[in-house]
């Protein structure tokens, strides 16, 4: 099963990089026992909707768990939490961390337990579809059904992102 975890970050925590700050969210997530299998390069991108603020580091990892989907999404609002992410309500602001289940296997929820899957916006986002793209290129949206190299060519929002450099394993 094709579980993708997307990471994004514009305010960084002192001198802290950005692929020391993912490093240590691909740490944190190990230690809570999640299986990382696949990660992609680090990427960048302006902000949106506001491209004032902070450019954003993007990246998609693929995991395992034994998880359910709403118990890995509790998870990733405590690292958020722990990272200083307040959630004040205010969509697309800044912040520390952002960690969005995008897809659950073939999972598609509209809203149970609070959750949507797949990810409701992330197809339009190509800060998302390519990192994704990068790890699972013939990854088919389950409900789209649309490969995520397709989507990533498709994509209207964030068409500025690329790679950085540095791998980011």
């Amino acid at each position: 099963m094709s579980v993708f975890i997307a990471y994004g970050s514009n305010l960084l925590s002192g001198p802290v990089t950005a692929s020391q700050a993912f490093s240590a969210v691909v740490k944190d997530l190990r230690d809570r026992g999640l299986i990382v299998n696949r990660i992609s390069r680090l990427w960048s991108s302006k902000a949106w909707p506001n491209s004032d603020d902070p450019p954003y580091v993007n990246a998609v990892l693929q995991i395992a768990t034994d998880l359910q989907p709403a118990e890995l999404m509790s998870l990733l609002h405590d690292l958020e939490r722990q990272a200083g992410r307040v959630r004040d309500g205010r969509l697309n602001a800044p912040r520390v961390l952002d960690l969005d289940l995008i897809a659950f296997g073939e999972a598609v929820m509209h809203g149970e337990k609070g959750l949507i899957l797949p990810h409701p916006r992330a197809a339009e986002r190509a800060f998302v579809m390519g990192p994704l793209a990068e790890i699972a290129p013939d990854w088919v949206h389950p409900v789209l059904h649309r490969t995520a190299t397709e989507l990533y060519k498709a994509a209207t929002i964030g068409r500025d992102a690329y790679p950085l450099e540095a791998d980011a394993s």
